[in-house]
């Protein structure tokens, strides 16, 4: 007899999958029928029992959440859809990437679409249908040849033609909030970095693209656009183990005075999924740190979390 996950709707947690192998459909969905194989229904009961297992059904299945996630090939965001993967009694997860070779390096399944965020009519197909966004994508600077760290010095970056900041990260993060909010997208989280507050920050030196400053007007039009969104200013993002550390949420980049502007890439992605679940996380901006493993108490409670954070932007 088939099994179905329930998921409620004020935690959005499911039941265990073994805790759901204990009991058919027929004694969670009706435990006033008994379950016994000698115990016989006429037709038209029996038919009336199947409409109530498939309406069951129906519900379960859209009670998942389809998120879909850009820049699915960069270091975060192939750590955001492998969460979501994993977590496939809540989530349907999709990914865009930019080029047919990144989908490969994430997998290649058919849920991964090919687009350019910086052509608005690309993306659409990889956005309907959907109930959340997370964005990820981010203009990369390249560093010019002929660096020698021998030759001591600081190596020289630039940005590929077509690719600088303003093409990418303003106007390729406006087409994207333009499509989830005419697909009824219900809520976007949106990862950018500390330090927009300064518009002297060396990031914004880099290849003379002002990422800094193209980030943060994109998270202003978010903030502005009436859909429910969190904005994520992530520290330092480090390749490091996630799960074990105590975050820290701040505003107005206060974070870069401390000692504590690092946060590893895991623990980013572990925020952006749990800002999905929880109210408290909606309408909001924080920046986002972490201490160092072994001091503080590894961060479990998101709810709490996102609670201390007031800034709308």
């Amino acid at each position: 007899m088939a099994c179905v996950a329930f998921t409620s709707t004020a935690t959005h947690k499911c039941w265990s999958s073994s805790f759901i192998d204990k009991f058919p459909i027929s004694s969670v969905a009706f435990p006033e029928l008994p379950n016994s194989s000698a115990f016989r229904f006429s037709p038209p009961r029996k038919a009336a029992i199947s409409r109530r297992i498939s309406v069951v059904v129906a519900m379960s299945s859209s009670s998942k959440s389809t998120v879909l996630v850009t820049g699915a090939g960069g270091r975060t965001g192939q750590i955001v859809y492998k969460k979501l993967k994993e977590k496939a009694d809540q989530y349907t997860a999709r990914g865009l990437v930019r080029t047919p070779e990144s989908k490969e390096k994430i997998g290649g399944e058919d849920d991964v679409y090919v687009g350019d965020i910086r052509d608005a009519e690309a993306i659409v197909p990889a956005i309907q249908g959907i109930d959340a966004l997370i964005i990820l994508t981010s203009a990369v600077p390249k560093m010019k040849p002929g660096f020698d760290p021998a030759q001591g010095g600081r190596p020289e970056f630039y940005f590929e033609e077509g690719a600088f900041p303003e093409q990418v990260d303003w106007i390729g993060q406006k087409n994207q909030i333009d499509a989830a909010k005419a697909a009824g997208v219900k809520q976007i989280v949106l990862v950018g970095s500390m330090g927009g507050t300064n518009p002297n920050h060396p990031l914004n030196s880099i290849g003379n693209g002002n990422i800094l400053i193209w980030k943060r007007k994109a998270e202003q039009y978010l903030a502005d656009s009436g859909i429910p969104y969190t904005i994520i200013r992530a520290g330092g993002l480090q390749d490091k183990e996630g799960g074990i550390r105590e975050l820290l949420v701040g505003k107005d980049d206060e974070l870069l005075e401390t000692e504590t502007r690092t946060i590893a890439r895991a623990d980013v992605a572990e925020t952006c999924i749990q800002a999905l679940i929880f109210e408290e996380a909606k309408f909001k901006a924080l920046d986002l740190a972490s201490k160092p493993e072994g001091s503080g108490t590894p961060t479990k409670d998101f709810k709490a979390l996102f609670s201390r954070v007031t800034s709308r932007f």
